[in-house]
């Protein structure tokens, strides 16, 4: 017999009735019925039901051994007969225990493992291996490692090459803080940790490499959020040589539809998934990474007031602002005091006010119900498609203010009213965003988002159009309001670059100091390139339908960037010091 098992705990089943075997795992319950002891017996694949009948060794050894203690059992198959656990894969049977062995004693827990006894975060972080061997948390990281196979096998049969690129690098200009790490032959220098390759994925087209992917870890010194992780994450980094944004498209959507159909029994919309362009992204749900699982959508009805008599909402049209509006259905049904949290929610937002029409069964309520003429309350019907039961809220305010709160009164009415569709992956593209943005304290041109973006039309563009009309060939993948990557063509032309950054402020000479292994490298022949860097995290979070994406990551940092079970960031010696020619100042 093998020294540990012969089987793993989630393997036995009716047909190796009365065989005798070996089991080895953790203990994790243990009930005493009728002097019958019961244990359950876990390892990585599964749980198996050992039982130990009374005055026999096995009884006494295991009865006084504690849960989430590693034991190695002989033991002979039973069939449970009518007793099946059909909850269970390894129902059919349970293991009469003959001879036990301890392998390791574990101290009283400072947890529950085998139940949720909702224990602190900061506890379950500082205990993580023993949170690990929760069922749903093992669960999400066996399913990670999976999910990655499964990106990689598939990159693969596209095409793609997984290449390495470094870890230690050099600071960049752009983007969150870095992590450094000082260099001890170079006093006064050094390293960072990449937040992304994108230099490095960028040279490897240039080097004559065609498709490039790897799981890249990346690092920012930034906060924790709920789907993003303090510190490092990991990204699906993907660059494509010879390629335009739809062939950047088409290889994601063959992998995301792929994936999500692959790991979930959820609906995925089939490619090719909606373009958004950003504009109308902003108009019609309030923000560049839409849920799509709600159908409801923002409209503009400036025009409407515009031409009505209602002169609080006139004046602002008249003045330069807008106003928006949201209709959604159940709502005729809510008390007051409902469409008051609303209304509360909406200022918290930074709304001067949230106004109403709720169209009940024969009556018409809400703010704007007596103070709007017929003529216009049924045009906005009419235009917002609002049925009996369907209520419409309204903000007016300036064009960069009113989608973006009424986008988030959308979600929260959504989170209200049930309002999403139910067990369904929604993918959209959000293209088109603009290449330049005006400073709103200074009035200088800047970059919008990527600085090194092709924008549309080239130079020509440049040379040509109002900076601030000027759309980058730029685009974010979204599924279910998170975003899941940014992307772009990359600028590949140096004069194209210089001109760029012209139009933003920058001399050559600024280009040449803070990228000038990319710009030397574009100037010795440079292929038109594309990529995206998809979040692996987010995608896990959710496929495993997570809130939380320390949920699908084995050791994550607290909302603090600290490490509780490795107990990082940590003090280290003054000879480490020196040797880094570094000397701690204390505020």
């Amino acid at each position: 017999m093998q020294k540990y098992r012969t089987h793993t705990c989630g393997e036995l089943r009716g047909k190796d009735v009365n065989s005798e075997i070996r089991l080895s795992g953790w203990i994790h319950r243990k009930r005493n019925l009728g002097g019958v002891l019961f244990v359950t017996l876990r390892d990585n694949y599964g749980i198996t039901q050992v039982i130990a009948e009374p005055g026999t060794m096995a009884f006494k050894e295991l009865d006084g051994i504690r849960v989430e203690s590693v034991v190695t059992i002989d033991g002979i198959v039973r069939s449970r007969g009518d007793n099946i656990n059909r909850d269970m894969p390894t129902g059919e049977i349970e293991v009469e225990a003959k001879a036990v062995i301890l392998q390791s004693m574990a101290d009283i827990l400072p947890f529950q493992v085998a139940d949720d006894d909702n224990s602190p975060e900061t506890t379950r972080l500082a205990y993580r291996f023993l949170d690990l061997r929760r069922e749903k948390l093992h669960h999400n990281i066996l399913r990670r490692s999976q999910i990655i196979a499964s990106i990689r096998r598939r990159m693969i049969e596209m095409g793609f090459q997984e290449f390495q690129t470094p870890i230690l690098t050099s600071s960049s200009p752009e983007g969150a803080r870095d992590y450094l790490v000082p260099s001890r032959l170079y006093p006064g220098k050094f390293y960072a940790l990449p937040q992304a390759p994108q230099q490095f994925k960028q040279l490897l087209m240039v080097s004559g490499f065609d498709r490039y992917f790897q799981i890249a870890p990346c690092f920012r010194d930034e906060d924790a959020r709920a789907d993003r992780s303090p510190g490092e994450f990991y990204q699906l980094d993907v660059e494509m040589s010879f390629a335009t944004q739809e062939d950047v498209f088409a290889a994601m959507e063959n992998l995301m539809h792929g994936l999500f159909t692959e790991f979930s029994n959820w609906k995925v919309n089939k490619p090719p998934f909606p373009r958004i362009p950003f504009e109308d992204a902003m108009l019609k749900y309030g923000c560049d990474k839409p849920d799509l699982r709600l159908a409801a959508e923002i409209a503009d009805v400036s025009d409407i007031f515009a031409a009505s008599d209602f002169n609080a909402f006139k004046s602002i049209v008249e003045n330069g602002g807008v106003v928006r509006a949201l209709t959604v259905p159940n709502v005729a049904d809510k008390s007051r005091k409902f469409l008051k949290d609303v209304e509360d929610f909406a200022k918290e937002a930074g709304a001067k006010g949230l106004a109403s029409l709720i169209f009940a069964d024969g009556e018409i309520r809400g703010s704007l119900a007596k103070p709007l003429s017929d003529a216009t309350k049924a045009e906005l019907k009419n235009r917002l498609g609002s049925k009996t039961g369907h209520g419409i809220f309204i903000i007016a305010d300036n064009k960069d203010v009113a989608s973006v709160i009424l986008g988030k009164v959308r979600l929260h009415l959504a989170d209200l009213l049930d309002l999403r569709e139910k067990d369904s992956y929604r993918f959209c593209w959000i293209v088109d965003f603009p290449m330049f943005e005006k400073d709103e304290e200074t009035g200088q041109t800047q970059f919008s988002h990527n600085p090194f973006s092709m924008p549309q039309g080239g130079m020509e563009a440049l040379l040509t159009k109002d900076p601030l009309s000027i759309k980058a060939f730029q685009y974010d993948i979204v599924c279910n309001g998170v975003e899941l990557s940014s992307g772009a063509i990359r600028n590949h032309r140096p004069d194209i670059m210089y001109k760029a950054f012209e139009i933003a402020g920058y001399d050559s000479s600024v280009v040449d100091e803070k990228f000038g292994g990319m710009i030397k490298a574009f100037k010795f022949g440079a292929p038109p390139h594309g990529g995206i860097a998809p979040g692996v995290d987010r995608m896990v979070m959710l496929l495993a339908n997570e809130p939380n994406i320390r949920e699908v990551i084995a050791f994550p940092m607290n909302q603090n960037a600290q490490d509780l079970l490795m107990q990082a960031p940590s003090e280290v010696t003054e000879k480490q010091l020196k040797e880094l020619h570094l000397k701690i100042v204390r505020e």
